[in-house]
């Protein structure tokens, strides 16, 4: 999953919140020099993407996409979803999607100097252009394309397969509906897991 939707299913404090974003940035082994909550929201993002990824509904997601984007399905998905989970923001959270972003935005900021350079660079990146709440519009979608298609090492065109959602619209729009309650139950299992339960050593390796 992508940053709108980690974001959700994070816990409610700060650090777990940090940590839900720095899984995407840690590799390898977690190490306990992390924050207790941190190192919590590192592993639960693990284990969210490791979800995702094996579900059947996000396997027919990824089919959707045409032979010209085919390699880049997974990062795809991950972000198409994130646009249904902005723009059908209320059908899930009584808080309002802009109030939303701005608590994260100013956790972030308040703990930008505890992120790798990297990371730092796409949190700079992320609160600038608000990405957060532009993921409601394919023009967002687009400019979070155009982001990601900027670290990568080799040409894509990535920032064009905005027309990947626009032609598989409704298909992916059901897809969502049907995957993201699960996901949703699955991320709340986890937390409590996390109470009384050591991470699974899969999981704990990181996202393949």
């Amino acid at each position: 999953m992508n940053y709108l939707a980690h974001l959700y299913l994070s816990e409610n404090d700060p650090e777990s919140l940090i940590g839900s974003l720095m899984g995407d940035f840690l590799k390898g082994r977690v190490g306990t020099d992390l924050a207790p909550a941190v190192r919590r929201g590192v592993l639960v993002h693990r284990r969210i993407d490791s979800f995702t990824d094996a579900h059947m509904i996000v396997g027919q997601s990824k089919r959707r996409i045409g032979p010209a984007y085919r390699r880049y399905a997974g990062i795809l998905i991950d972000l198409f979803y994130d646009h249904f989970l902005a723009s059908r923001w209320s059908e899930y959270s009584a808080v309002p999607l802009e109030a939303f972003a701005a608590r994260v935005y100013r956790i972030v900021a308040a703990h930008h100097h505890r992120l790798s350079a990297p990371m730092q660079r796409s949190m700079s990146y992320m609160i600038s252009n608000e990405l957060l709440q532009s993921y409601r519009t394919l023009e967002g979608m687009q400019q979070a394309l155009r982001g990601i298609e900027s670290r990568l090492k080799r040409p894509s065109r990535l920032h064009a397969a905005v027309t990947e959602l626009e032609r598989n619209y409704t298909g992916l729009g059901e897809d969502f509906a049907v995957f993201f309650p699960d996901l949703v139950r699955f991320a709340s299992d986890q937390h409590q897991a996390m109470d009384g339960h050591p991470p699974h050593p899969v999981t704990e390796q990181g996202r393949r």
